[in-house]
This record gives structure tokens, C-alpha cells and sequence, in this order.
């Protein structure tokens, strides 16, 4: 009979625990559950905001975030540890064929146009340059000019790779750090160097921004003859982004290959819904779309 007792107890305590555990379990849908997501360091102050916008609206919603270069990312994305990433570009049909042989679609959506600055020291001579002279300087012809970047594994290194169409950086004048936020104080210290680093870095909300912007100043650039932005110096603001006269623009994609209708669709979504991309618009980078204004017009 005690031993009856014992049993019945312990499928009590058991049933209990099931019962409590699935009263606080969030159901997976398309605003709750919990998401794994790699996000591009060069592109992660807005998508860190648009996360913290996004759980405002949906606070059953939780991220897992990891913010790296586009190069230490990669290889969680395609070994399928984590499905959802955010990349400055698309993914090329070699990295493609990780998910296609599994038969996962893969779903990729634009919800922001980047651009690349060039800073350097507010005291420097220089305002301008033209992508001619980074091009040369890339291809190991000597300037005077030192570029650094923000990782030697960064999408922007990898960008840059392919303007100059070269396949390696050369021994001189071209140096790299470990983030943005490296590349921000070198610049706002030393004049003898041009600094390279996405648009939404530079943002007034980046507390390093704040402390070193009367340091530093933003670079006009002209484009290569032929291209848009070819007829004078642009610096990326949103209206050059916006218009596509800034030489350096980005895609910022969302790729979601989740292969269902969960949290990371549904952010993807919303991405590109009116209120995603009114934080777009003010984070000051283009957004995908412009948004209609409604104006309320009453007669007097």
C-alpha cells in the first residue's frame, strides 16, 4: 500500500511539473518563440534596433543574436546551427547549394540600402576622394594614403576585394582592426589614416560616435567614370543613398531559410512592413521602400 502511495505521488509531482512547464512555454508563431540569428557586424546597430522595436510590439518574441564578421558567421549558417542570417549582400550560388541539396527554400528579403564611409581625423587636409584612388591604393600603388578596415574578415574587406578585383590586400597601406569601434578611435587619434566602415556606424544614437564626432569628419567620394555618382563628390547621405549616387551602396538582406512559417519569417516580414522600415528611414539609411505619407487636408 506504501508503496502504491509513493507511486501515485510521484506521477502526481510529474504530471504537475509537464503541466507548469507547458503553461509557461511560448508557442513558436510568427511574433513569439525564440530565434537564433547571425547578423554581419557592419550592419549590427540597425538591426539591433529593430529588434528592440520588434520585441516592444511582440514581447513573447526572444533573439538570440550573434553579431561577428560576415566570415566567422558563415560557417554556422551553412552547417544549419543557425538558419536565419543577416548579410550586407546575397548569398552565392556555392553557399546556396548547402540548403538546396537539403531541399530548404531559402527566402531572402532586402529591407535596407547601406553604404561604405570613409572617414578620417576632422584635422586632416583631405575631404575627398575618388574610387580611382582606392582602387590603386588596393592594388598596392603607393599613394601616401593608409586605409584601415574594420576586420580582416569583415563583408567589407570582401567587398573591396572584388571593386579592385584583386584576390589579396598588399604588404603597405592597408591595415585592418578588430570592429568598427577600433577603426573609430584610431581615426579620431591619428590623421594618417582613412578609416573604412558601414553607414549605420556612424549613427549620433553610437555612444563612440558620440564621444569622438567633433574628432572625425565623413569623406566625399566620386564614383569611377561611367557609373552613377560620376560627376562629383557624395557623401553618404540618406538622400545619396536613397538615390543611388553614393559609389559605395549595399543590400541589407534578411535570409531566412527556417523552412517554415515560424519568428523568423515573421521578422523578416516586418522588416519591410511600414513600422520596420520607419526605423530604417530614421537610423538614416535608405529604406527598402519609401513609405506614403497620409496627409489630412480640411477645407476652411
Amino acid at each position: 500500500m506504501r508503496n502504491i502511495l509513493i507511486l501515485l505521488l510521484a506521477l502526481f509531482t510529474f504530471s504537475s511539473c509537464n503541466r507548469n512547464k507547458n503553461e509557461h512555454e511560448v508557442k513558436e508563431t510568427r511574433t513569439s518563440g525564440t530565434l537564433k540569428i547571425l547578423v554581419d557586424e557592419t550592419v549590427g546597430p540597425i538591426v539591433q534596433e529593430e529588434i528592440d522595436i520588434f520585441r516592444m510590439d511582440y514581447p513573447q518574441a526572444t533573439f538570440i543574436t550573434t553579431v561577428k564578421p560576415e566570415e566567422k558567421l558563415l560557417p554556422a549558417f551553412l552547417n544549419d546551427s543557425v538558419r536565419v542570417i543577416v548579410l550586407p549582400r546575397m548569398l552565392t550560388k556555392q553557399e546556396e547549394k548547402y540548403y538546396n541539396q537539403r531541399k530548404i527554400k531559402i527566402n531572402t528579403s532586402r529591407f535596407a540600402v547601406d553604404g561604405i564611409a570613409l572617414i578620417t581625423n576632422a584635422d586632416n587636409i583631405d575631404s575627398v576622394i575618388n574610387v580611382k584612388e582606392i582602387i590603386d591604393i588596393l592594388q598596392g600603388k603607393d599613394s601616401g594614403k593608409k586605409l584601415v578596415f574594420d576586420n580582416a574578415y569583415s563583408s567589407t574587406f570582401k567587398y573591396f576585394k572584388q571593386l579592385a578585383n584583386i584576390s589579396q590586400f598588399p604588404q603597405k597601406g592597408v591595415y585592418s582592426k578588430n570592429s568598427s569601434t577600433e577603426v573609430i578611435n584610431l581615426i579620431a587619434e591619428d590623421k594618417s589614416f582613412i578609416g573604412i566602415l558601414g553607414v549605420n556606424w556612424l549613427s549620433e544614437k553610437n555612444p563612440i560616435m558620440l564621444k569622438n564626432g567633433s574628432k572625425i569628419k565623413t569623406l566625399g567620394v566620386k564614383n569611377l567614370k561611367g557609373s552613377p555618382g560620376d560627376d562629383k563628390y557624395y557623401k553618404p547621405t540618406q538622400l545619396n543613398l536613397i538615390d543611388g549616387v553614393y559609389p559605395l551602396l549595399r543590400n541589407i538582406n534578411i535570409i531566412d531559410c527556417e523552412g517554415r512559417g515560424g519568428l523568423g519569417t515573421g521578422f523578416a516580414t516586418w522588416l519591410r512592413s511600414q513600422r520596420g522600415q520607419l526605423i530604417v528611414l530614421k537610423s538614416e539609411l535608405a529604406p527598402h521602400k519609401l513609405m506614403p505619407r497620409e496627409l489630412n487636408i480640411t477645407k476652411k
